[in-house]
């Protein structure tokens, strides 16, 4: 996998910048932020896209062929992965993530890490209970066999153009999930969905502080087509937030679960790094 798709910083950002790291989210691998790495460099930014645990820096080819060192990994193992990097990085960096990445951001802004975050279609934080329809028949093949918590779960061709793809034709959704679909951690997944049941005000690795007042600026993105993560589930997690800490949400119509690589996405990149520079006067 290319060099700018490990942990390392690209060399060709403005160091007056704060570095972007980008957090892909499940079933996918930092492949699926090849667009972005490369218009954010353009803009003078610093990008690091690191790979969850077990993920790494394997490409997606590796990872289907062997997925056993996802298995098992859990929210928190992502986690600690990230603020292990993020400790390493000479400033606080600009985060965003898409999915479970951009739980993450939020779990990580909650811990008083990044300069600012952006979470596209982000799964819920512990404590917000939503799964819609849609949300269960795009992971019901994870949901449906408990006995798989511990495991790696592919999607299938079909199951991928209903969660990612709905905004293409089959022939051009299967082009995708043949270039970045993995199989994915299903403790993750499960915590997320079980996740819903704990208690706002709880400790846990899906728990974020929506009352932290020093908390860095956050951009929460919701698609109107996405079957993954409905804007309604964005809508509710934007209202937990209470709160005096910047958070704003932004819906774009036509977008789906499958944003990051969706024709058009330069909106998205765009609107979310011309916010956080907003925010931090970069």
């Amino acid at each position: 996998m290319s060099n700018y798709l490990s942990t390392k910083s690209s060399t060709t950002g403005n160091s007056l910048k704060p570095s972007i790291l980008l957090i892909h989210g499940l079933w996918m691998t930092p492949l699926s932020w090849e667009d972005w790495i490369l218009h954010y460099q353009s803009r003078g930014y610093q990008v690091i896209a690191p790979g969850w645990p077990g993920v790494d820096e394997r490409t997606p080819q590796d990872i289907r062929e062997n997925p056993s060192p996802m298995n098992g990994k859990s929210i928190g193992d992502v986690v600690n992965k990230y603020e292990s990097i993020i400790k390493t990085l000479p400033t606080p960096p600009i985060i965003i993530g898409h999915s479970f990445g951009g739980l993450f951001v939020q779990i990580l802004l909650s811990h008083g890490l990044g300069a600012a975050g952006v979470a596209i279609a982000p799964a819920t934080p512990a404590g917000i209970l939503a799964l819609p329809f849609s949300t269960i028949k795009a992971t019901f093949n994870v949901l449906a066999n408990p006995f798989d918590y511990n495991s790696t779960v592919p999607l299938s061709e079909s199951d991928f153009h209903y969660a990612f793809g709905n905004h293409l034709n089959p022939p051009e959704s299967k082009v995708q999930w043949e270039k970045y679909s993995v199989p994915a951690a299903a403790h993750v997944l499960w915590q997320g969905a079980l996740g819903g049941l704990h208690s706002k005000s709880k400790s846990g690795e899906g728990h974020v502080d929506f009352e932290k007042a020093n908390r860095a600026p956050l951009l929460l993105i919701a698609g109107t087509e996405d079957h993954v993560v409905p804007k309604s589930v964005v809508e509710k997690e934007m209202a937990a937030y209470k709160g005096p800490a910047v958070v704003e949400l932004k819906i774009f119509q036509g977008r789906t679960h499958g944003v990051v690589n969706q024709t058009g996405w330069e909106e998205i990149a765009d609107f979310a790094v011309q916010w956080v520079e907003k925010q931090l006067s970069v």
